[in-house]
């Protein structure tokens, strides 16, 4: 098996720079990629190229090179290094640094762009673009579709982590009316404690058990009716909120979500969303959700790139190599739109763009997708 991926390495390196001493006039578009090519990220690495290489299939042209160098991981040396040798060929244009945090090394290369799949910030920076599915974009889709099921106040439940600060100001950019924030503690153990007052769990509790108290002692059939159905709940009364945001994922998005329905949060009253889900078919087993709503990118394009992706390298994709395909594309506009490629500029388009993911816009030099909303429901995404 190693042997057969070596192979298969080796004929990728020879499909990505050959030509390229033949073709060295304006009529080339030479595509540097940064990918941890070695080491512990090593399959990602790989994946990436095997996307760049569909990509390049797709594309069709053959003055259009792909450059890749191994950028490593947390290695700001290896980094440069990938990059000067980069630039050393001729390119202006980059795909990567795949982590936001190398950011500040690549800035320094003033003269190049880097389209990047991190999603931590749509903006223009200085000679960065990042094409990753963003938290603005996910939650201007959740926030539109949040209003047009007519729910008017709606709770964000944000974990206390290293990226609250981060989160935190990002919402207070997005006009976040009717919008309240509620932060919950990592520890299971804590967070249903703090879902429990989030949902006035013990007044409503006690709630029941008054109303019930008024049945006990008669004996007329309409009483007798009346205390059956109250047996029936675990509480009484409505929260204070007609919609969730779970800014979570992962088995901490499952453990909100236990805390919710143990705390008897009505699901036909209640709309459950989040975000930063690429269609985990794990959250199928989280039984006690009936619907779960969430922002996502295309999912029957992004089927497609898996099965050709596995039909041609039999193996699964990493899900962010999908970005680096429509990256390929996104470069390839610009190229044949301006004739050559100076600076981010020349990525500003008017207009909409249409990629694998979907579709996206640039608006103020900043990226912001087209995202569908799925439904979660009887173990199936089904776009909504």
């Amino acid at each position: 098996m190693n042997k057969k991926i070596f192979i298969i390495i080796s004929y990728i390196f020879l499909f990505f720079n050959s030509s390229l001493s033949s073709s060295e006039d304006n009529n080339t578009l030479k595509v540097g990629l940064l990918a941890p090519l070695s080491g512990e990220y090593k399959k990602l690495g790989d994946s990436l190229m095997y996307s760049l290489q569909l990509a390049l299939g797709e594309i069709n042209d053959k003055n259009v090179h792909i450059i890749p160098r191994d950028s490593g991981s947390n290695d700001k040396d290896k980094l440069n290094n990938a990059i000067k040798e980069i630039r050393s060929q001729g390119v202006s244009v980059v795909i990567g640094p795949i982590n936001n945090s190398d950011f500040n090394e690549v800035k320094k290369f003033s003269d190049m762009v880097f389209i990047s799949p991190s999603n931590i910030n749509p903006e223009f920076q200085n000679n960065i673009i990042s094409i990753g599915v963003s938290f603005e974009s996910q939650i201007k889709a959740l926030k539109k579709f949040i209003n047009n099921q007519k729910k008017k106040k709606t709770v964000i439940l944000l974990p206390k982590n290293q990226y609250t600060d981060l989160i935190e100001k990002k919402l207070s950019g997005l006009d976040m009316k009717n919008f309240k924030i509620f932060k919950y503690s990592s520890d299971p153990k804590v967070l249903t404690g703090e879902i429990e007052v989030l949902t006035n769990y013990s007044q409503r509790k006690r709630n029941l058990q008054i109303r019930k108290k008024i049945f006990e002692d008669k004996e007329d059939e309409q009483s007798k009716r009346e205390l059956n159905k109250l047996e029936q709940k675990y509480t009484l009364g409505d929260v204070n909120f007609d919609s969730v945001i779970i800014i979570d994922f992962g088995s901490s998005l499952k453990s909100v979500l236990t805390s919710l329905v143990f705390t008897d949060v009505d699901q036909d009253k209640v709309l459950f969303t989040t975000l930063n889900q690429w269609f985990d078919e794990s959250i199928f087993y989280e039984n006690t959700v009936k619907k779960l709503y969430y922002p996502s990118i295309n999912l029957k394009q992004y089927k497609k790139y898996k099965k050709k992706y596995f039909n041609t390298f039999k193996d699964y994709p990493s899900e962010i190599t999908i970005l680096a395909y429509d990256a390929i594309g996104l470069i390839y506009y610009a190229w044949k739109k301006n004739g050559n490629l100076s600076g981010v500029k020349d990525f500003a388009f008017k207009g909409k763009i249409k990629g694998k993911i979907g579709t996206f816009s640039f608006d103020n030099r900043k990226i912001i997708q087209d995202l569908h909303i799925y439904k979660v429901e009887n173990k199936k995404f089904t776009k909504f």
